[in-house]
């Protein structure tokens, strides 16, 4: 008797502690669901990039995703549906996992242009290695633009300074630096206004072009006289008492002495007789 009544207490004891685990469970599981809608409530879907992006891209549904953002987090203007964002075109460059927003998009057109600001223009020149800077030269670098062209009859050749601080808007095929290392590029795209795209549309078609780099923090206008090669191999003249000209640094040809012409014409100096007056 005494036996059947423990049995008893152990399967109602069993029992309680059953339904106690049974209610702990609902309980918590509640408790939870209670926690995750809470959160979820103080969130809100964001349109994000899925991989890096470059300016001018038209998005699709592959190229975009959707992350949950905190409320007070959310970027203003940002997107909450990839549909809202499709066919597009971005105005910047844009990082994996950066929300888009409305001023970082276009409904019109695409490319380069979109970074063509008001009266401004997209100018492209060519380039090479050197000319180029080694391919350091990046968008959104700031430049200085030379040009070397022989004059009048070919045989003087005179560097100027025809810009400068311009910015880079595109280098080559590649619109970002990659691993800090340089790119080789072909052709420079210069945002300049109506005006100095004429100078660089001329200055291409009269001689050489060559781009120097500037440090960022330098937007200064400096004044840079050209330079000739008359210049560069030391031939500065100087009157003498006859009305000619001669070289500094050369002695007045002797009565008795073959005179003689120096011509220089690019990189290259040659002598010969001059031609005498027969009446002399």
């Amino acid at each position: 008797m005494i036996a059947n009544r423990g049995k008893r207490v152990i399967v109602v004891a069993v029992l309680l502690g059953v339904a106690a685990a049974i209610s702990g469970y609902f309980g918590l599981n509640e408790m939870a669901t209670r926690a995750a809608a809470a959160t979820e409530s103080q969130l809100r879907p964001v349109v994000v990039i899925a991989a890096d992006m470059t300016y001018g891209t038209k998005l699709e549904a592959t190229m975009l995703r959707v992350v949950r953002y905190p409320k007070d987090a959310t970027p203003e203007g940002a997107f909450a549906s990839v549909d809202s964002v499709i066919g597009q075109t971005t105005k910047v460059f844009m990082g994996a996992r950066e929300p888009i927003t409305a001023t970082k998009l276009s409904s019109r057109g695409g490319g380069l242009s979109m970074l063509v600001r008001r009266n401004m223009r997209a100018a492209s020149i060519e380039v090479n290695q050197v000319s180029g800077v080694s391919g350091f030269v990046l968008p959104g670098d700031r430049v200085d633009v030379l040009s070397t062209a022989e004059g009048r009859g070919g045989n003087e050749a005179v560097t100027r300074t025809m810009l400068q601080n311009v910015e880079v808007l595109a280098a080559g095929q590649k619109t970002q630096q990659q691993d800090q290392k340089p790119i080789s590029v072909q052709s420079v795209t210069l945002l300049v206004d109506p005006q100095g795209a004429e100078v660089l549309a001329h200055a291409q078609h009269e001689g050489e072009i060559h781009l120097v780099l500037r440090n960022p923090e330098d937007d200064g206008q400096s004044p840079v006289a050209s330079f000739s090669s008359r210049q560069m191999f030391g031939a500065v003249e100087a009157p003498v008492r006859d009305g000619g000209r001669r070289s500094v640094g050369e002695r007045p040809a002797r009565n008795n002495e073959m005179t003689k012409v120096r011509i220089i014409r690019s990189a290259d100096v040659t002598e010969t007789p001059a031609v005498r007056d027969s009446g002399h």
